[in-house]
């Protein structure tokens, strides 16, 4: 039996920094939303979530909206465009966070039945925030108690990351891959679909071009944001290569994309 369903590319939170925004540049917050056999739908990230359209600054902080002007249309939440795709929010029984930065978990308030499956020096980091830290997390986020479900580095061999693992509930499909560098506990998530696998690596990258040199190169001051936001930069120069190394050698078999990558996210629509 077919354990993944249909695979829905969502965008859940159009940003437009201003000095991006001059080169006619945007970033999306790229969220998947999987239809599943048995788990029911699964999610790889919220975006911002319905409540932030409610109240932006309330929701996200003031120096995030100032600095990356989100999108506040209510239409673009993962919640409501999931009632546009006519399957039910409610069914919605496991998300799966690449970390607990504020426009990746926004909309975890959302889906309150939902279990949520993370890495636990994320949470721990999101919980005990240093003072860098205090800025990425927003507390008011998880206020509700979710259902956390925390993962350690442990884990199988997967096309030469030693230490990918199985996620409680979920099909054999989908694996999470430990790779700390944006924050602590950061995290990429794979799927295996009808056309191979898709590796969602949430903010490992920022931009196609670090992983897929083929693209053009977007503007340099997004990849000075990655640097600046980035709590150790050398394991995120490593993770860069691994990925470059890994959509190399296996493109075939394996889809690797970013969490913030305009361009990205229209690839993967475009293919469906």
């Amino acid at each position: 039996m077919a354990e993944i369903g249909r695979i829905h590319h969502l965008d859940c939170c159009t940003m437009c920094p201003v000095l991006a925004s001059k080169h006619g540049h945007h970033l999306v917050a790229h969220v998947l939303a999987i239809e599943t056999e048995r788990a029911g739908i699964v999610l790889v990230d919220t975006g911002i979530g319905d409540r932030a359209r409610q109240d932006l600054k309330g929701w996200l902080g003031g120096p995030f909206v100032a600095a990356v002007r989100p999108d506040a249309d209510p239409a673009r939440s993962a919640r409501a465009q999931l009632e546009a795709l006519g399957l039910d929010p409610r069914d919605v029984r496991h998300v799966l966070v690449t970390h607990l930065d504020l426009d990746h978990a926004g909309g975890l308030a959302d889906f309150p039945d939902a279990q949520v499956h993370v890495h636990l020096d994320e949470l721990a980091a999101a919980r005990h925030p240093s003072w860098r830290e205090r800025s990425r997390y927003r507390q008011v986020q998880w206020a509700h108690g979710p259902r956390w479900t925390t993962y350690e580095r442990a884990g199988e061999a997967w096309f030469g990351f030693d230490a990918a693992h199985a996620l409680d509930g979920l099909p054999d499909d989908i694996v999470a891959i430990p790779l700390a560098g944006h924050t602590r506990g950061h995290a990429a998530i794979a799927v295996r679909g009808d056309d191979g696998w898709l590796l969602h690596a949430g903010d490992a990258y920022f931009q196609a071009h670090t992983v897929h040199p083929e693209v053009p190169a977007g503007p340099p001051v997004i990849r000075r944001f990655e640097q600046v936001v980035a709590v150790d930069r050398q394991r995120v120069a490593r993770n860069h290569e691994r990925l470059a190394e890994l959509a190399r050698d296996h493109g075939g078999e394996v889809t690797v994309f970013s969490a913030h990558d305009a361009g990205e996210l229209e690839r993967l629509r475009s293919r469906r």
